[in-house]
């Protein structure tokens, strides 16, 4: 590719670029030439996405259609639960759990006879039909995808297409045409929040850094993801590598900085390989180093990897790891725009929220902040799992409700099993009940019921969930994520810990319910960080609104849901026991008795709740609870 050196040039290869878009933006009328995009996520990936692509170019290949279809890999699709996902040009045509072998069929049903593979098509569960095409199904229709808009649209290794859908026209128009105070104003308008988890406005803290007067300052991208069941941030590196390279650019250029970092976790290797593969293309085509674009503007990335630790998110703690000490938090003031990495003005955006950027410079403040709530404009990005029928990646726009991303876009509860809660906000939010369901989504609105909207994770819980368990698996998380720097996160949520074990043990009583709550309310406001601060949420939030659950557990030594084993009593059914003998042989502890086709008894005293005799019972005879 060659040097890009200046704007205009950009603009002119944009417009030699952008055939590649036309089919898949539904703009060209050719309906000859086809495309195909396979899934490139981490998700299917390990499914076996890259052979399904070889595979595909193999059978284009043998049948001699090599001049008029193309295969390619591009990022997450989202609808994760249905992976591998072959999208088809310029049809639209989506289909589902795709396999390597199927690439022969799809090749000679669809590309070539010109009839779709019926199979593979997704069935939609509300209309209990196939539907053919990605616009046609539930999932995507309450969607809205800003910072998610070229994943599953470009190849994320190619430079191209990034630049053939606008890419890097917004840092071109900041460096030639913009002031960095007219850049900050434009990102101060558009309202964008930062979506890591606390929702400071960007733009604001992009004014801060600017204000502070200083030689050298620094832009660092967190991708650090720690959340249980979050992989927002990872999709989107794995899947738009070069929008954030473009975002750190104008967030350089708006406070006066020439060196950027990704802090990234090395667990993401897809996310790390592509983020190089893009910086490197940068660079060659001069839009990374020296005098950008022919301006005076100068700026380069560079990538430091993460071990692990959930504390290095919190962003002066990230900043101690760059530098290369202990990941520890620090006390604020003075925040990084003030004094960050190595003493200098800093600003720390998530991968998300500086996603959000570069669409918001092309098309404009008013274009971005018409969507959303009062106070939280934009979309947000959601990474829906748990006890959901489509598990994947969902980009709504705030002031949806949680009933409509559970019910509309999630498709429902799985196995048609009750919804008991859904907890947002990971480790350091709470638990949602079905009487906040309509609860529009925003900072505010989730914060006023025990939660927050945190980096996107949204896990859902039905029948089969103690809430209790729910509780006590946060704790662990945090009390074993937790640096250790202060006392009321390293020694109180140790103790939470040890009395959430207590009671799914059967040895706690109603008075160490508000023992604990005062624990955690305490550990709230002393903590360090925000890890220890919020760390107490999901158990303060589970009391607000379980409470007879825990009661069940302290009062009548029982696991309502039948979750915590300590508290398991195992039952035979006489009327259904056709006394076979298969849960005495399985018992390990001969706490089970009777003869051959007679009724078999259970010993409470004797029995250790592992549960074998369940398992193996032909007739469903045991029952636990």
């Amino acid at each position: 590719m060659n040097r890009i050196e200046d704007y205009k040039s950009l603009l002119e290869m944009q417009k030699e670029l952008v055939h590649v878009m036309d089919i898949r933006k539904a703009k060209s009328g050719d309906t000859e030439y086809k495309e195909l995009l396979i899934c490139g996520g981490t998700g299917c990936m390990s499914s076996q996405s890259k052979k399904l692509l070889e595979n595909l170019n193999s059978e284009i290949e043998k049948n001699g259609l090599s001049d008029k279809v193309r295969a390619s890999i591009t990022g997450c699709f989202g609808f994760c639960e249905k992976g591998p996902i072959v999208k088809v040009f310029p049809e639209d045509v989506f289909y589902v759990n795709v396999k390597p072998e199927d690439a022969a069929e799809i090749v000679k049903s669809h590309l070539m006879d010109g009839y779709r593979v019926e199979r593979l098509l997704y069935e939609e569960p509300t209309l209990k039909k196939k539907v053919n095409t990605q616009h046609e199904m539930e999932f995507y229709k309450k969607q809205e995808r800003i910072a998610l808009r070229n994943c599953g649209l470009i190849n994320p290794e190619l430079i191209e297409e990034y630049i053939a859908n606008r890419g890097y026209e917004a840092i071109g128009k900041c460096i030639t045409e913009m002031k960095p105070e007219k850049v900050i104003h434009e990102v101060k308008l558009s309202g964008l929040r930062g979506r890591g988890g606390g929702g400071f406005p960007t733009g604001l803290k992009w004014e801060y850094a600017s204000k502070n007067k200083s030689e050298v300052k620094y832009i660092v991208c967190n991708a650090d993801e720690g959340d249980p069941g979050a992989f927002m941030d990872r999709s989107i590196l794995e899947g738009d590598p070069h929008s954030i390279i473009e975002a750190m650019m104008i967030a350089g250029y708006s406070i006066g900085a020439q060196k950027g970092f990704v802090y990234i976790r090395a667990e993401y290797p897809l996310a790390i390989k592509r983020l190089k593969t893009a910086l490197k293309q940068a660079r060659e085509a001069g839009l990374l180093g020296d005098n950008i674009m022919g301006t005076s503007f100068c700026f380069d990335i560079e990538i430091k990897y993460g071990a692990g630790a959930f504390v290095c998110g919190e962003e002066t703690a990230l900043i101690h790891s760059i530098e290369g000490g202990r990941g520890e938090p620090t006390t604020k003031p003075p925040f990084p725009a003030e004094s960050g990495l190595w003493g200098k003005p800093t600003v720390v955006n998530n991968v998300e929220t500086l996603a959000n950027v570069p669409a918001i410079l092309t098309n404009g403040a008013s274009w971005f902040n018409k969507r959303g709530s009062d106070t939280s404009k934009g979309t947000k990005v959601f990474a829906l799992a748990g006890k959901i029928n489509n598990v994947g990646l969902v980009e709504v726009p705030m002031g949806i409700t949680l009933r409509e991303i559970i019910y509309d876009i999630g498709g429902g509860i799985k196995d048609g099993k009750g919804f008991k809660a859904v907890q947002t906000g990971g480790p350091s939010g709470g638990c949602i009940t079905s009487e906040n369901l309509d609860v529009k989504i925003d900072y505010e609105s989730l914060y006023g019921i025990g939660s927050m909207m945190g980096s996107g994770g949204m896990i859902v819980i039905d029948d089969d969930n103690c809430i209790v368990d729910i509780a006590k698996f946060y704790l662990q998380f945090t009390v074993e994520e937790s640096c250790g720097k202060c006392t009321p996160c390293r020694v109180g949520n140790k103790r939470l810990y040890e009395m959430l074990t207590a009671i799914t043990e059967g040895k706690s009583t109603v008075e160490d319910l508000e023992t604990m709550r005062k624990l955690a309310e305490t550990i709230k406001l002393t903590a360090l960080c925000g890890l220890g601060q919020t760390a107490p949420n999901p158990v303060l939030s589970t009391l607000n609104y379980f409470y007879d659950e825990y009661l069940a557990h302290v009062e009548q030594k029982i696991c309502p849901a039948g979750v915590c084993q300590a508290l398991l009593r195992y039952f035979i059914t006489p009327e259904k026991c056709i006394g076979c003998t298969r849960c005495a042989k399985a018992c390990p502890v001969n706490a089970i008795s009777g003869k051959v086709k007679e009724v078999h008894v259970i010993d409470q005293d004797i029995c250790i709740k592992c549960g074998a005799c369940f398992d193996v019972c032909p007739v469903s005879a045991i029952t636990k609870g």
